[in-house]
């Protein structure tokens, strides 16, 4: 077996580099989602949603730039065009979204389609002994489901 420069399966790097590339695409969107919901908001709740959805734009940026590392980390090359986002994501689009509960639906909505995509990862990272991809995926996970948890607590919902 052919190992790369950290150590890892050359192979298996390679598909997990192609894997981060599709989450890093529906991150993407829906980073772009949450600047939309952010500046187009309005309501009675506009200013705390304002705060929120910021905060959160804020933190899928950062994660954008992990995964891009991460990928580059494994011998990959990130995705960087919006045409490539588009034909990679899953994340639903908002479009002009301007109500409070449609908003956080989207969020909620595209968190499931993040999850989905993180947790094949984190088996996959977990196959080719990749400690720095799996332990990304399980922090990534971990915030997500507890802000799944938040959301669907805001609109009153199970989860």
């Amino acid at each position: 077996m052919k190992l790369n420069s950290i150590g890892l399966s050359a192979d298996k790097s390679e598909l997990l580099s192609k894997e981060l590339n599709i989450l890093l695409a529906n991150f993407q969107r829906y980073y772009q989602n949450l600047r939309g919901i952010h500046w187009n908001i309005k309501g009675k709740r506009f200013f705390d949603l304002h705060v929120k959805f910021e905060e959160l734009y804020t933190e899928a940026n950062l994660k954008v730039d992990l995964i891009a590392e991460r990928i580059l980390t494994l011998g990959g090359v990130p995705l960087h065009t919006f045409e490539d986002y588009s034909a990679n994501s899953n994340v639903p689009v908002g479009k002009n979204i301007t109500k409070d509960e449609e908003a956080i639906r989207l969020i909620v909505d595209s968190l499931k389609e993040l999850l989905i995509i993180e947790r094949r990862i984190l088996d996959a990272s977990d196959d080719a002994n990749d400690e720095g991809t799996n332990s990304m995926m399980s922090d990534f996970i971990t915030e997500q489901e507890k802000t799944v948890w938040m959301m669907k607590a805001w609109l009153a919902e199970e989860i």
